[in-house]
């Protein structure tokens, strides 16, 4: 067994990136306490959970239970399969109804008797302790660094708009498009969502009817390591002109939402809707759409009209005056 302990921020979309990744690597999430996730896999998921936005951290599950004492009993019942030193940390969760405090020292005494070494500073090994509405134990395999993410925020660019999807969020949508190969982003503005897909080996596709944000995006790909592009001054309404026979299988974008500059004079909700038309045009039959809209327009009734099929919705309050959905959309 495994878990996954997902981000507070954006749950429900969270929770939909790993099982996403889990399609592709095969294994399914058994059941969710909080923001702990216990997922019945081996390793096969390791390198499709390492490309997760949306997680705190990932390890194997050793032991759970519904009391401190099931928990000591059953953690003096196994091999922990402990690598040079340890450490044991607790992680207690809103919903923790459990008293917790001398948790660590205890378990830390049970494992130590086994023969392992403690360092509090620097371990080798650190076992992770949840708190929920049960008790969980494993030792820890990938720890996702807030600054991995942080230093891609939109400051940090060579180009950038302040109004930018955070990295996260950006890593976010491109999982959940399953993409394996390739990814279209027909809004690309600065082109977020193609660094964060090619960062993680995908061949990126990226429009913008604007001249400025096609050399920006540019710039910022390269500044990020990221060669493998293709990048076209363009209309996202018109992508099968753009893109003549070419079929995409994952598209993910954030599209503007609401000048006159950035909608290119046009009307907002009828952009929109050309947009998704277009999309659909180009998207391989069974290709995924992962797409953000202000609450005010309805997504969801708008791609289903076109032929989409809905797999999820998320919402997400920015400020008073933006609250949007992430869509996540297929083509039946």
């Amino acid at each position: 067994m495994l878990y996954l302990e997902i981000l507070g921020n954006l749950p429900e979309m969270a929770r939909d990136e790993v099982k996403a990744m889990l399609e592709l690597a095969g294994g399914k999430i058994v059941s969710q306490d909080y923001l702990f996730l216990k997922i019945n896999a081996d390793e096969r998921p390791f390198p499709y959970f390492d490309r997760l936005g949306l997680a705190h951290e990932y390890g194997e599950l050793l032991v759970e239970a519904d009391s401190v004492e099931g928990l000591l009993d059953k953690a003096r019942e196994i091999e922990w399969p402990i690598k040079g030193t340890f450490k044991v940390d607790t992680e207690t969760m809103a919903n923790c109804r459990h008293s917790v405090l001398d948790l660590p020292r205890k378990l830390g005494a049970v494992i130590h008797a086994q023969g392992f070494k403690v360092n509090l500073s620097r371990p080798d090994t650190l076992v992770r302790v949840y708190c929920g509405e049960r008790l969980y134990a494993g030792i820890r395999l990938r720890f996702f660094d807030p600054k991995d993410f942080e230093k891609r925020k939109a400051h940090h660019r060579p180009f950038f708009r302040p109004i930018s999807l955070h990295p996260r969020v950006s890593r976010a949508l491109v999982n959940l498009t399953k993409a394996r190969r390739e990814l279209l982003d027909p809004m690309m503005g600065a082109g977020g969502i193609l660094m964060e897909a090619g960062l993680l080996g995908l061949r990126v596709y990226g429009i913008d009817i604007r001249p400025e944000m096609v050399e920006g995006a540019e710039m910022n790909l390269l500044h990020y390591g990221i060669t493998d592009y293709v990048l076209k001054l363009g209309d996202a309404t018109r992508l099968g002109e753009l893109f003549p026979g070419k079929k995409f299988e994952a598209v993910a974008t954030d599209p503007p939402y609401g000048t006159s500059a950035t909608l290119a004079g046009r009307k907002r909700d009828e952009l929109y809707r050309r947009v998704l038309e277009s999309i659909y045009e180009v998207l391989e039959d069974g290709g995924r759409l992962a797409i953000a809209f202000p609450t005010s327009f309805d997504g969801k009734a708008e791609a289903e009209r076109i032929g989409f099929k809905t797999l999820g919705r998320y919402y997400q309050r920015v400020h008073k005056s933006l609250e949007r959905y992430f869509y996540v959309l297929e083509k039946a």
